[in-house]
């Protein structure tokens, strides 16, 4: 190890008690649990507090999902292959198991924002501890894993999305448990087929979660324990089969069930054009993300921002989750650096190649991806972020003799600081004076942690002030902001910037909002949907799942999704929904939804079968208005 040159010079420091607790807080010993547990709960309730404050104020919040949980509450059916209504018309383009935590929520307390939304928060906390142990498990050090949640707890995308009820809360959840069992498999060689065993079944979940998405992770933890399991080459080769064994059945046996399940009994697969899960799997949730060739997408492309090496700190993406991210790059960089001629089964090695492999992985296919994208997605990446972060700061304080860490070290707060002055300037009218302090915080402790060895114990302590508030300042003021505002409708957004269709009242009307946002229901509207409602499998249709799902939601009754989310799914046919007419099982036909469509009308999608049933309602029956929206009774049925 290289003596950093100024050592030489350094004074030494009388101990205090002070000092003695923090250095037993960075040893995180088992004799230091006085310290260790009342910092990890202190974490935990505040990320509690943050995570479930004024938690109903974001209604239903993608009323998609909320219609589909709210189906699941009701109908066994469609709990199982999560079927936007009640009725099974249609499925949620996603496997299911995201929604079965908040279906089962609201079978037990009853139907409402806090009953849907209470799980996805306790998912966070979960994640955050997990994040925790996994970061103290690689570096041995309490601190270590502390900061890591810290900065997990703090990333505006995650409180957005543990606050919400889209499908990422399950999944970032689950693949920080794949990480951390993929780590005691390590760690513990006599119990590894148990742990790695654990780890893949995991990543099977998450793909029930999220499908594809799941997989962006399996590079790092195949590599991680080919390369630092302490077990005989051969035994790896078999536990790494052992995991994908135990990968595939985890995920496959839903997959396999919806397959064989004969297609007239079931719903109709949402998000595919040939009602398979194999297809949506591949195509529209799969490859199709990747490329842009999504059939029955509303397209990918420039629509969903510019592409490239700079995608995850554009003006739409970097708030939410890239305030560390270049930080953490460069302390990936610096710890393969320093830890280049560790034994290959060092934990800190270990947690460097898991983690930093998912942040490359990660951001690489979301900067590079030419599929739909949202800015929401990042929230995949803020585990990897924290705990690079966090395992970077370690092995920087490991080697913090060298000259070349603390230039690392000064190098990497001092780019936080900027930033996050970079991303704080984009909203200028939000806390103003934030971004100076940052940056001038972040480029005082730089310096400072280059000269480190000539401070006092008390300027030492001011660095570590300064560095705390270049790293969390911006983000934390964003967590806030985000946690005290309320949002709705298909792309959320984190933070002040989180304008539009993320935040409440941001487009339920017209336009786009047809598409991204939920129907409002009124009371009269809502009155003609219960009216007999009893006597109907479906009491109105509509086309596309959010122009449904708000009167669903209004009325807790199963409405028809014609065309799935877009409204350009082939289900129904025209033919069958000529016969659900006949057969007297659908009461009321809503206009307007779908492609372009809302609230009042509007064109339905292109070209599709959900074109052909709105000219057929608009040439058999009779319209009538009812608060401004166009409805039509189909109950006289048609011969």
């Amino acid at each position: 190890m290289t003596t950093h040159p100024l050592a030489a010079r350094s004074q030494p420091v009388s101990a205090s008690p002070t000092s003695d607790r923090l250095r037993a807080l960075l040893r995180g010993r088992a004799e230091d649990h006085a310290l260790v547990r009342p910092a990890l709960l202190t974490l935990l309730g505040v990320t509690v507090v943050l995570y479930l404050w004024d938690l109903g104020a974001s209604g239903w919040g993608n009323s998609f999902y909320a219609a589909a949980v709210q189906a699941g509450s009701e109908s066994w059916k469609a709990f199982f292959f999560g079927s936007s209504d009640a009725a099974s018309s249609i499925t949620v383009d996603k496997t299911p198991l995201s929604l079965w935590p908040m279906a089962l929520s609201a079978r037990v307390f009853g139907m409402s924002s806090w009953s849907m939304l209470v799980p996805q928060a306790l998912m966070g906390v979960a994640s955050v501890g997990l994040l925790y142990l996994s970061v103290r498990r690689a570096t041995g050090q309490a601190v270590a894993g502390l900061a890591a949640g810290a900065v997990l707890a703090l990333t505006p995308v995650a409180v957005l999305m543990f606050r919400f009820n889209n499908p990422d809360a399950l999944l970032v959840l689950l693949l920080i448990g794949a990480v951390y069992a993929t780590q005691r498999a390590i760690d513990t060689p006599g119990r590894a087929a148990r742990w790695i065993a654990l780890g893949g079944a995991l990543v099977g979940l998450a793909f029930l979660a999220k499908m594809l998405q799941a997989f962006l992770v399996l590079p790092p933890l195949a590599l991680v324990y080919a390369l630092c399991s302490p077990l005989a080459f051969g035994t790896r080769v078999k536990h790494l089969l052992l995991a994908f064994g135990t990968m595939i059945v985890s995920a496959g046996w839903w997959i396999a069930l919806v397959e064989l399940w004969p297609a007239s009994s079931r719903p109709y697969i949402g998000g595919s054009q040939n009602n398979s899960i194999l297809e949506l799997t591949l195509g529209y949730n799969g490859l199709g993300r990747l490329n842009g060739d999504e059939t029955g997408s509303v397209g990918g492309g420039n629509g969903w921002g510019e592409t490239g090496f700079w995608r995850m700190l554009s003006n739409d993406v970097g708030g939410q989750a890239g305030w560390l991210l270049p930080t953490a790059i460069v302390l990936l960089v610096g710890s393969a650096i320093l830890l280049r001629r560790s034994r290959r089964t060092d934990p800190l090695l270990a947690g460097v190649v898991v983690w930093g492999g998912w942040l490359v992985v990660t951001a690489l296919t979301f900067s590079y991806m030419a599929g739909i994208f949202h800015a929401y997605y990042t929230v995949a990446l803020a585990p990897a972020i924290a705990a690079m972060v966090a395992l970077g700061g370690t092995v920087l304080w490991r080697h913090r003799d060298s000259m070349i860490a603390s230039s690392i070290a000064g190098f990497a707060v001092a780019l936080a600081g900027a930033v996050a002055y970079m991303l704080l300037e984009r909203t200028p009218d939000f806390v103003p004076w934030l971004r100076w302090v940052v940056l001038a915080a972040g480029l005082v402790a730089g310096i400072a942690l280059v000269l480190h060895p000539l401070l006092s114990a008390r300027a030492r302590l001011a660095v570590v002030a300064a560095t705390v508030i270049a790293v969390l300042a911006g983000p934390a003021a964003y967590a806030v902001d985000t946690a005290a505002t309320a949002h709705t409708g298909s792309i959320p957004s984190a933070g002040p910037s989180g304008t539009g269709f993320g935040r409440m009242g941001g487009g339920a009307g017209g336009g786009a909002g047809g598409l991204l946002s939920g129907s409002e229901s009124t009371s009269d509207i809502t009155a003609a949907l219960l009216q007999d409602a009893s006597s109907y499998t479906w009491v109105a249709a509509a086309v596309g799942s959010n122009s449904a799902s708000g009167y669903q939601l209004a009325t807790g009754e199963p409405v028809m999704a014609i065309g799935g989310f877009n409204g350009s799914d082939p289900s129904p046919t025209l033919a069958q929904f000529q016969q659900y007419v006949a057969d007297g099982r659908i009461h009321w036909f809503i206009a307007g939804g779908g492609m372009g469509g809302g609230r009042g009308g509007g064109p339905s999608a292109s070209g599709s079968t959900s074109t052909d049933i709105s000219a057929w309602v608009e040439e058999t029956f009779t319209a009538t208005t009812v608060d401004g929206v166009t409805m039509y009774d189909l109950s006289g049925g048609v011969a």
